[in-house]
């Protein structure tokens, strides 16, 4: 196993766009968030119903594309260049590989993913106030002391990883960048546009709020009106836990069967 995560280490390290990519999802989760923050305001009179943690956190909506795109390259780039006969040629135990990938991106992932979420709280922290989130209204400052906050900006970083390692599996299962890419964006953005579309059906809204992939994990991220959501946060991780399990799963069954 030593072995075969140097080996990915060295390959995922090496990667031209792996560093552009962390990059890209750190600066555009940033951005949107701050954008957003910028957007809102609170008007004089009563306190807003504004959830200003999930709200200064809405850019993971948009960086999460990123991470995807950076997964799918982990294992679609050698099977485009052919290079992956050579990595089961050397390391025969493909379950290995495949364990080998998923930490190494890991490893990547948590590191980009925590520098995202600082930046997004820093940039709600210092835009809100001056939007009328002001102490005196209910909304203290954006603090890492507060618990709830502290929840959901951890939460936000492991649902990053967890995103990362569902788009491995599922680029493992289809093996061509561009399919699999839109497979995990599908999987990921058409559950809420569904449910949009079904407002008028409670039953349906409820369910795709709970099992879809994104509309689950997010809610890690409320701290506000946690008794009406229609899963707790952690539990709405744990959901977008089991998806990238079992596409990891599936992933290393078939990674197993087929030919390389």
């Amino acid at each position: 196993m030593s072995t075969a995560l140097h080996a990915e280490w060295t390959k995922l390290r090496t990667l031209a766009g792996t560093y552009w990519l962390l990059a890209a999802a750190v600066a555009l989760t940033v951005t949107v968030g701050a954008a957003v923050a910028a957007a809102t305001r609170c008007p004089a009179g009563p306190a807003c119903p504004v959830d200003t943690t999930k709200l200064s956190l809405t850019g993971i909506q948009l960086g999460q594309a990123v991470m995807a795109i950076l997964a799918t390259a982990v294992i679609c780039g050698e099977y485009s260049t052919g290079m992956i006969r050579v990595t089961v040629s050397a390391t025969p135990r493909r379950s290995a590989v495949l364990a080998a990938k998923a930490t190494v991106l890991t490893v990547l992932v948590l590191p980009a993913g925590t520098i995202a979420v600082a930046g997004s709280v820093l940039a709600g922290r210092l835009i809100l106030p001056g939007h009328g989130f002001t102490a005196d209204r209910g909304y203290p400052p954006l603090s890492p002391a507060d618990g709830p906050l502290l929840r959901a900006a951890a939460g936000s970083v492991l649902y990053l990883a967890l995103i990362a390692l569902l788009s491995l599996g599922v680029a493992t299962i289809i093996r061509d960048s561009a399919a699999a890419i839109g497979t995990v964006l599908g999987l990921l953005y058409l559950p809420p546009v569904i449910a949009a579309v079904l407002a008028s059906n409670p039953q349906v809204q409820r369910a795709i709020e709970r099992w879809a992939p994104m509309n689950a994990g997010l809610t890690i991220q409320d701290t506000t009106n946690l008794h009406g959501l229609p899963i707790s946060p952690w539990g709405g991780l744990i959901v977008l836990a089991i998806w990238a399990a079992a596409a990891l799963l599936a992933a290393g069954l078939m990674f197993r069967l087929r030919d390389a």
